[in-house]
């Protein structure tokens, strides 16, 4: 299993990179959706590590994949300009889950 980068950011692609995580900077929606369609039919790849700010543009895209298969998984980290709300997007995940709300 390999882990992959969608970033908005070239800083967080090298970052990534020189911890040995391969990865792509993107900037548009569209360009997020099809990378993540390619990544998710991938069989070597296990961890796809997106910053918040591309879970953004596709949210509804991105809690799908979560919420309804196995692998790959998505982790949203925070980019440099990032406030990290990554607490929210947990409790909202619960509550489109299991319909409760905590």
């Amino acid at each position: 299993m390999k882990f992959y980068c969608l970033s908005d950011s070239r800083d967080t692609q090298i970052g990534m990179r020189l911890a040995g995580i391969e990865g792509q900077v993107l900037h548009e929606a569209e360009e997020v959706e099809q990378a993540l369609a390619k990544l998710c039919d991938d069989d070597e790849i296990g961890v796809i590590v997106m910053t918040e700010k591309l879970i953004k543009l596709c949210p509804d895209l991105v809690f799908n994949i979560k919420l309804n298969r196995r692998r790959p998984l998505i982790v949203e980290i925070p980019d440099r300009h990032g406030a990290g709300q990554t607490g929210d997007s947990i409790t909202q995940y619960i509550r489109e889950a299991i319909g409760v709300k905590i």
